[in-house]
């Protein structure tokens, strides 16, 4: 009897020995040394990808915002699942795809108001947008719903507007579009894109200059 008390004590022991191991382990060691690495490698992705302009943050390289005027670059539209009715302090949209087939009667209409929309926005005095020059992410929200960048097409078809709301010479903003277009990753994965944050935060600088 008292040995098997004795075995029990020493297995209960063992076994508390070991989860306060690994807890230690798993719980604290590996998190902080996993913390460390990240934050000395791997600063400003390990932060949230901050973009900062004069001197704030203002906003994620990774995360589209909607609340540009007309006188900035657009995003793709942004419909995701709906706004955030919980933390109410911020108002958010919720990450998800709008989940529409091609041919479902909703996603057209929305479609062909965006289309309108885009070419009614964009068209200037001296500048009138075709209907066919609309790329399709101009139209069309991305899987997310809250995709940062444009394609270079659609960046494009901005400037005219762009440039006669800041008083700049398309010339001038063409030339920022360009500087701010990347190309596919490694040379081969994905599309050219243009990280619409970054473009505006230049845009700003560049219409303060003028």
């Amino acid at each position: 009897m008292n040995n098997s008390v004795s075995n029990t004590g020493r297995l209960l022991w063992a076994g508390l020995r070991a989860l306060l191991v690994l807890t230690l382990v798993t719980g604290v060691i590996y998190p902080l040394a996993v913390t460390g690495v990240a934050q000395a490698l791997f600063h400003n992705k390990a932060n949230g990808s901050e973009v900062k302009a004069d001197g704030k943050v203002v906003g994620s390289s990774l995360i589209g915002q909607q609340d540009y005027g007309l006188a900035y670059f657009q995003l793709r539209p942004a419909k995701g699942l709906g706004e955030n009715s919980v933390n109410t302090q911020y108002k958010l949209i919720l990450s998800g795809a709008t989940n529409r087939s091609a041919d479902n009667p909703e996603l057209v209409t929305w479609v062909k108001a965006a289309k309108a929309k885009v070419v009614k926005d964009n068209s200037t005095a001296d500048y009138k947008v075709e209907p066919s020059r609309v790329p399709a992410d101009a139209v069309t929200s991305s899987g997310s719903g809250l995709d940062p960048d444009i394609s270079p097409a659609y960046a494009e078809l901005q400037v005219h507007r762009v440039a006669e709301r800041n008083g700049l010479s398309v010339a001038q903003v063409e030339k920022l579009v360009e500087e701010h277009t990347d190309g596919r990753t490694l040379g081969f994965i994905g599309e050219p894109r243009v990280n619409v944050l970054e473009l505006n935060i230049a845009l700003k600088a560049l219409a303060a200059k003028s």
